[in-house]
């Protein structure tokens, strides 16, 4: 077939996409941001080394691993702490971490190592330059980590069950960049070929915090066992991912970036297009989504939750993967645009949480068609933040019908639509979610709840011709200029804003978080509580001196062993 064919479907309706429910049952697909970077960094076949790992006998030191590219390297500097087990703690709060991390643009030299020493183990309370681009920090499992040392000391690998049963061996609790405690901000990098595609640095410095992570365990098991000890197996250390633990701070960004998640959602709703206008499919390509199924089943079935609504969510997922597979044993997957028959299949007969997982699944036999819509998911429209003060108030409220139409008829003074209220922590200036009823919160509350401000706007200007420029309207109510930006900014960002209200009583952050986190790449998502998540990142992919062509892509399924 050709796979160069006319998109003739179109994208799916924001009104259905831009629910939180749907978007916080999104999943990985070929233009999640880890696998955009593994595959250009086998593509231009950069290199790794670890020139320093200098780290002592109670796991103290730093390391410096390195990424070569055709233009520009860049260096991981890790440092390792002897963390006690009462400072352990997954809450931005914490103090300390059992790692600390800086992404430098370049090889640091000694003087910059020893900067950096002062100062990225500190995180917030000490500062970076602008030859940092990140900086994070980590955590052990208590769980494993021991455990994994134990017995790589004793001569043996450890348990597959308590290794599945984790996922990794230290999890990050923030991975800060654009400008950051002083670190480079965006512009600095975003014209860079390797950095065009979002969050490229924050997902190769967690590539290279996981081989840093293989390395000191091994480390620590070779001072523990000494020649008894062993290394870990390369099958053991594939399984094993880096963990994260998100919480509100993540929450807001999909609100306050409406052009930038707008690109996201509409680049991968126009890849699921391109694909579901595909009359015929080859029997190559029916056979590829076959095995990449298989191989995603597999991968659920070691999801696990203890969050009510996750498990009914997981419950639902493999009633859906059951359907799922009944379908494919009747059909070819090979004629009458396949593709999309699957889709309208879906939308019937599957919970959301299986619709997607489809829709990102049938990208997979097609990256010739899809992967270079990655290029198009930044933000470069810096015009789009200008109001457009001449336009006519009437195309102003049309725009406001257009996006907040279901937000019009709510009930805004009922106190179950206006429950929450966001707001920024005094402490660690991080957002919150507060209860506007029980908490003296009202005076700080940030521009978060966009549905209600588009009501207030569109109701201040019923009184105003139609003919009027918004300017004039904005120079009596500047309270609304938010909207009016937001409003405009609708016209060439469908995707942009969420079709939900974000300060109801039943709002779950964490559909913010995972919509934000399945582009990033993550799988599993355990939640746990409404508003912070534990993910797993880099799950089965290769080490970057292990990266090749073959392994650098669909790593994220793991193999199905006859």
């Amino acid at each position: 077939m050709d796979k160069t064919a006319q998109t003739t479907i179109p994208r799916r309706d924001p009104a259905t996409v831009m629910r939180l429910s749907r978007l916080g049952s999104l999943h990985q697909c070929r233009l999640s941001f880890m696998r955009v970077l593994t595959r250009r960094l086998a593509e231009e076949n950069w290199s790794f080394a670890r020139p320093v790992f200098d780290v002592d006998d109670k796991g103290v030191g730093h390391a410096v691993y390195t990424a070569q590219g055709p233009e520009r390297t860049y260096s991981l500097v890790a440092f390792a702490h002897d963390l006690p087990p009462e400072m352990r703690s997954d809450r931005v709060i914490a103090t300390a971490w059992d790692a600390t991390f800086t992404l430098f643009d370049g090889v640091p030299t000694e003087a910059d190592i020893e900067r950096l020493s002062q100062n990225v183990p500190l995180q917030e309370v000490g500062r970076v330059t602008d030859s940092e681009i990140s900086v994070s920090r980590a955590n052990r499992s208590v769980r494993l980590w021991e455990h994994f040392v134990e017995s790589l000391a004793a001569g043996h690998q450890p348990d597959a069950e308590k290794a599945d049963a984790v996922g990794y061996l230290m999890r990050t609790t923030a991975v800060y960049g654009s400008g950051k405690l002083g670190a480079a901000d965006r512009e600095k990098i975003a014209d860079r070929p390797e950095m065009l595609v979002p969050f490229q640095a924050e997902m190769l410095s967690v590539f290279l915090t996981r081989w840093f992570v293989r390395d000191l365990v091994n480390h620590m098991a070779r001072v523990r066992g000494g020649d008894e000890a062993v290394e870990l197996s390369p099958e053991m250390a594939t399984r094993l991912g880096i963990g994260n633990s998100t919480g509100l701070g993540m929450a807001p960004f999909i609100v306050n970036h409406p052009i930038l998640f707008n690109n996201w959602i509409m680049v991968r709703e126009e890849a699921i297009a391109r694909v579901r206008s595909i009359e015929t499919a080859s029997a190559e390509d029916a056979n590829a989504f076959r095995n990449i199924f298989d191989r995603s089943k597999l991968s659920m079935s070691w999801w696990r939750s203890e969050h009510p609504a996750q498990i009914k969510k997981l419950a639902e997922l493999n009633n859906d993967l059951a359907l799922i597979s009944g379908y494919l044993g009747q059909d070819d997957l090979m004629r009458d645009h396949p593709w999309d028959r699957l889709i309208r299949w879906s939308e019937t007969a599957l919970s959301e949480e299986g619709q997607e997982l489809v829709a990102s699944l049938v990208l997979e036999p097609y990256g010739d068609l899809v992967d270079g819509l990655a290029s198009c998911m930044a933000d470069t429209n810096a015009r789009a933040q200008v109001i457009k003060g001449a336009m006519p108030i009437s195309d102003v409220r049309s725009l406001i019908q257009q996006g907040f139409d279901w937000a019009l008829d709510l009930d805004w003074n009922a106190p179950e639509n206006c429950a929450r209220a966001w707001y920024v922590s005094e402490e660690k200036l991080e957002p919150r979610l507060g209860e506007r009823f029980d908490e003296p919160i009202a005076d700080y509350e940030q521009p978060l709840a966009p549905a209600r401000d588009a009501v207030l706007a569109y109701k201040a200007l019923a009184d105003w011709v139609d003919e009027a420029p918004i300017a004039e309207f904005l120079m009596r109510h500047p309270e609304h200029r938010h909207t009016v930006r937001r409003a405009q900014m609708a016209d060439i960002a469908p995707y942009g804003e969420i079709r939900d209200n974000t300060i109801s009583a039943s709002v779950l952050p964490i559909d913010m978080l995972r919509a934000k986190l399945a582009f990033f790449g993550a799988t599993h998502f355990d939640p746990r509580s409404d508003r912070w998540v534990r993910i797993c990142m880099y799950s089965g992919a290769p080490y970057p001196d292990e990266l090749t062509g073959e392994n650098a892509d669909l790593w994220v399924y793991p193999e199905v062993l006859p």
